[in-house]
């Protein structure tokens, strides 16, 4: 480890993609449109899906014979992070022309704990939003922000994806987790929570950018006696878009994990969904920003630490 700890951290970006492979690449395309994505470019046996915001893509979908988590890509500072990390990681690939969406230069490798591929990418050229949508004003009790005749109207249809916000695991080994990404990344935790003897099961983890305001985590992980991946998340607009597209979910007839509720670690209101696949995805809306001067906070594990309002927690949420 002493040798580990001299290789300077790759710095981190921002989180830009997922993947996934479906085993029925139709149902999994018809779900991500119902959840808000469109399609950025469809190869046939491998659809890349886009929000609104500037991401050349935000998930790869891919048929195969097994529903499987692909992992998640960061892009990083520099050509230098990427090749550094080709140098440096557990089975890491070369650097390597990406021929995705946005392009630039990307390296995998894989997880040292569980053995699950992640990515890294270099010089991407993003797109142009495609959507600038309104930033409404509200009517308080005592502050009354919208003209008299001015409505809000809505119209029915998807939560339009704007950015992937994070990506979750359940890891088998949290403490060597936890210190291969905190050492060999500019990741730093914004929560520990632990169990009642005091040891960490599971940390939020959010990119060290110094002053830069950023989520309060991009890539949360905690202990469980299997490796798999838990969810990935992306943002929408406000909470009406939010509950707007929960409405044509529901509609649609796709099966509800969790929400409509506000968790407490993060404050964002959340809404969970099964996709066809069986793998879990996230709409949120309104979640804290931090930077070098938030102090990690620690918390016990419990019902009660997830959400403040909502649903009750579902028994298989954790599992």
């Amino acid at each position: 480890m002493a040798v580990d700890q001299q290789i300077p951290k790759i710095k981190l970006l921002r989180i830009a993609h997922v993947y996934y492979t479906h085993s029925d690449l139709d149902k999994a395309r018809q779900f991500l449109l119902d959840f808000g994505f469109t399609v950025a470019e469809d190869r046939g046996d491998t659809i890349f899906f886009k929000g609104y915001g500037t991401d050349p893509f935000v998930y790869c979908a891919t048929k195969g014979p097994e529903n499987e988590f692909g992992g998640a890509g960061f892009e990083v500072e520099s050509l230098a992070d990427l090749e550094l990390a080709s140098k440096t990681l557990p089975k890491a690939s070369a650097v390597e022309d990406s021929d995705a969406p946005g392009g630039g230069k990307r390296v995998t490798f894989r997880d040292p704990v569980d053995d699950y591929p992640f990515h890294l990418v270099y010089g991407q050229t993003p797109i142009a939003m495609s959507a600038h949508l309104p930033e409404l004003d509200y009517n308080f009790p005592e502050n009354k922000h919208r003209a008299v005749n001015r409505t809000q109207r809505f119209k029915k249809g998807p939560a339009p994806v704007h950015k992937l916000g994070h990506f979750g695991c359940c890891v088998t080994n949290f403490a060597k987790t936890f210190e291969f990404y905190t050492t060999r990344f500019n990741l730093k935790p914004s929560d520990l929570v632990h169990d009642a003897t005091g040891k960490d099961v599971s940390s939020f983890l959010h990119l060290d950018r110094g002053m830069e305001q950023v989520d309060h985590h991009t890539f949360f992980f905690f202990e469980g006696p299997k490796y798999h991946v838990h969810h990935s998340s992306f943002e929408v607009h406000d909470f009406d878009i939010q509950a707007l597209g929960h409405q044509w979910l529901r509609e649609k007839d796709y099966d509800l994990v969790w929400g409509v509720g506000r968790h407490v670690l993060g404050s964002q209101i959340f809404d969970y969904w099964w996709d066809r696949s069986g793998f879990i995805m996230e709409h949120y809306v309104d979640g804290d920003l931090v930077d070098e001067t938030t102090p990690i906070n620690r918390s016990e594990a419990g019902p009660d630490s997830l959400h403040v309002w909502g649903p009750p927690l579902p028994a298989t949420f954790l599992q």
